[in-house]
């Protein structure tokens, strides 16, 4: 099946804020090497669909760069393309107003691709996926329309949008944060909640489209164009949780997926990739995550002690103590400084004799010898973003090489 990708990465990302003061959440640093976008990106990839557009819209200058210079896929046939599309205003003076609205305003692009189906995937979730089963799912069932859904506890349903379907996976009928929701038959346990990831055949696309475009306002699949034509239209769930995929660990958590939309769960999200079992392991060659191609040397650390740590290509650490931490590319720590539960980004120096816990500090900062964050609120709130769980957030600093 001929395959288009369209990938929504203009999301502001306000509950990421400061780390989205400069970029939108898509472009924001994960895991030491990549980018956020770098999972969906990778996913598509290794699943082999070739041909993606990536929609951006809010600070969008950082994700273009990144992807200019990290995701060049031009290959020996037109075909093989990762090309990054503003908003075009082609149907008026109007930003994207939805997921749905983003696509109808490039529907240029799409039918002069002439593809047989167009995945519409968000670009801001951290997790690993086999695109290419949710397809088969999507032709075995005749389906119209497919939107992947992850099983969340019963007891949870009720903070999540819930998809309703019947003992085939047809979607029956949604409901938005329920007070009472309903399982998956056969699964007393669990309901359906959409991971915002589509599956369309073309010709119900342009038909969808064409019929519901009366409420500008209400052009988003997820909040109101799927459930005003599930009834119409064959509507499935693809469980996210019935995919294997190649090389995963007997001890990682099946079929992990976060939405790192607060600084919270972006913070516990890097937490889940240490340890000897971490929930997901990016030690996975047969479904790698591509990163930045980084030209650094290896890194160097010297008569120090590191424990559960991950440590990127340029970093130096000299006689400190590091527990619990991911470092990015060219991070610099002087000696006998502490760091512990801290995610520190690319370019960044800490200086002799600092103490930091539970820091997210974003790239190219500076901290002065013998700082002390993360242990007294009131005073690091006078110099630093405090987010309600407790984590100091440092904003991004000025790049020595800019």
């Amino acid at each position: 099946m001929r395959t288009l990708g369209i990938i929504m990465a203009g999301g502001k990302g306000e509950r990421l804020y400061p780390l989205t003061k400069e970029r939108s959440k898509p472009a924001v640093p994960f895991g030491g090497k990549y980018r956020i976008i770098d999972f969906v990106l990778s996913n598509f990839i290794n699943s082999g669909i070739y041909s993606n557009y990536v929609l951006v819209q809010y600070l969008s200058q950082s994700l273009i760069e990144y992807l200019r210079n990290t995701w060049n896929q031009g290959g020996m046939t037109k075909d093989h393309f990762i090309t990054v599309v503003p908003p075009q205003m082609r149907l008026g003076e109007v930003w994207y107003r939805g997921t749905a609205d983003a696509v109808k305003q490039n529907m240029n692009l799409v039918n002069d691709y002439k593809p047989d189906l167009v995945a519409v995937f968000g670009a801001d979730h951290i997790y690993r996926m086999d695109i290419r089963k949710m397809i088969d799912f999507h032709v075995k069932s005749g389906a119209d329309v497919t939107i992947s859904a992850i099983t969340v506890p019963l007891k949870q349903a009720s903070r999540f949008g819930t998809i309703l379907v019947d003992a085939k996976n047809r979607v029956t009928g949604f409901e938005e944060k329920p007070k009472n929701p309903k399982h998956v038959p056969g699964d007393p346990n669990h309901a359906f909640a959409s991971m915002g990831n589509y599956i369309f055949s073309y010709d119900a696309l342009v038909k969808i489209l064409h019929e519901e475009s009366g409420d500008s306002k209400g052009l988003d699949f997820g909040k109101t164009i799927l459930p005003n034509i599930h009834k119409r239209y064959r509507v499935f769930a693809y469980n996210f949780a019935s995919q294997s995929l190649a090389g995963v660990k007997a001890y990682e958590e099946k079929n992990y997926w976060r939405d790192v939309g607060t600084i919270d769960a972006f913070w516990q999200a890097h937490m889940d990739l240490l340890g000897a079992k971490p929930r997901m392991d990016l030690n996975n060659p047969q479904w790698p995550i591509q990163d930045a191609r980084n030209n650094a040397a290896p890194a160097k650390i010297l008569e120090s002690n590191l424990q559960d740590c991950m440590v990127s290509d340029g970093c130096v650490i000299s006689q400190s103590s590091l527990k619990r931490c991911i470092l990015s590319n060219h991070v610099t720590i002087h000696e006998k400084c502490q760091l512990e539960d801290c995610i520190i980004m690319d370019g960044c120096e800490i200086k002799a004799g600092s103490r930091l816990r539970k820091v997210i500090m974003d790239r190219f900062n500076t901290i002065e010898p013998r700082s002390v964050i993360g242990y007294d609120a009131e005073k690091d709130a006078q110099r630093h973003y405090i987010d309600p769980d407790g984590i100091v957030v440092i904003p991004r600093g000025i790049s020595k090489w800019e």
